[in-house]
């Protein structure tokens, strides 16, 4: 009896040090495929190649604002690459706004391999170029896509911003790991865990968060708690039938977009009542005082794919 106790012990234990060697390859998942943008149909756009702090080349794909429109440097989630946004970059600009896409090492032509603290260390190199493009710090809004989402925050801690934007924010990886693997210590195994619950009290700039309520990679329950946890002013706005890949087909792009045009210098963004965008439904009231229970328990957390 004691044997086979060691030897599940054992077993549990290899499996751990197993997980934590192989955990970026269920974090991360890259199209390494490097296109230009006309290739991706858009018009306006430049393909941006810049260096790392450490040497690494980084590509990012750009459109310039119209005058008094601010640009969205913006961070994807954990698949694909720029190019594999490229309808977004298109709705973006078909508005006047700027965009400085990042493609995350080993992402769409990008060198080396992506890790928490590279890619957060790339955010920044990222935000110093387009500075050097003559953009305004008053005028960057840092934009987060689920994993991007906690790249946006750190950022925003480290450089200026007008405010910051996070579609689809999780608390962090290793709480969207545990809906699948409940039993296992992640927050030992795991090295890069993105707490964005950590930071965000620390963030000053104005927040909008933005989820689906049938999002079933990320709950709703920890975009409420990232908007709890964060300071005034902070606004969370929910698009009931989206999941986490079709936000922006069912309205977020709107929303987000009505956000930033109430930016002033001044700005007090109050938490507002959710309603449903490009559907005719009843309004859906959501308190935002309070923590919510999840919508949907998840999948696996690479079901960004």
């Amino acid at each position: 009896m004691l044997n086979l106790l060691l030897s599940l012990v054992g077993i549990f234990a290899l499996f751990c040090v197993v997980a934590r060697l192989l955990h970026r390859y269920f974090v991360y998942v890259p199209d390494p495929t490097r296109l230009a943008p006309k290739e991706a149909g858009l018009a306006g756009v430049e393909e941006i190649v810049f260096k790392a702090t450490d040497g690494t080349r980084l590509i990012a794909w750009y459109r310039a604002a119209q005058p008094g429109k601010p640009t969205l440097l913006y961070f994807g989630g954990n698949s694909g690459g720029v190019a594999h946004r490229s309808s977004k970059i298109k709705a973006i600009g078909a508005g006047g706004y700027g965009v400085f896409m990042l493609n995350y090492r080993g992402y769409g032509g990008s060198g080396g391999r992506p890790t928490e603290k590279r890619i957060t260390a790339d955010a920044v190199s990222a935000y110093d170029y387009l500075r050097g493009l003559g953009v305004a710090p008053h005028d960057i809004v840092a934009y987060g896509e689920s994993l991007g989402t906690a790249v946006a925050t750190r950022l925003s801690l480290q450089r200026e911003v007008q405010a910051l934007v996070l579609e689809a924010p999780f608390t962090s990886v290793v709480d969207v790991g545990l809906l699948m693997w409940p039993y296992l210590p992640l927050k030992y195994i795991m090295v890069d865990q993105y707490r964005t619950i950590d930071r965000i009290g620390q963030v000053t700039a104005p927040l909008f968060i933005i989820h689906g309520g049938r999002d079933n990679v990320i709950p709703l329950d920890q975009a409420r708690r990232v908007l709890h946890a964060a300071n005034e002013p902070k606004t969370l706005s929910l698009v009931p039938r989206a999941g986490h890949n079709d936000l922006f087909e069912l309205g977020a792009w709107g929303r987000v977009r009505d956000f930033l045009a109430s930016l002033t210098p001044d700005t007090v963004v109050e938490e507002t009542a959710v309603e449903e965008t490009a559907v005719e439904e009843p309004v859906v009231a959501v308190p935002m005082a309070r923590a919510g229970r999840p919508v949907e328990l998840v999948a696996a957390a690479d079901a960004e794919r």
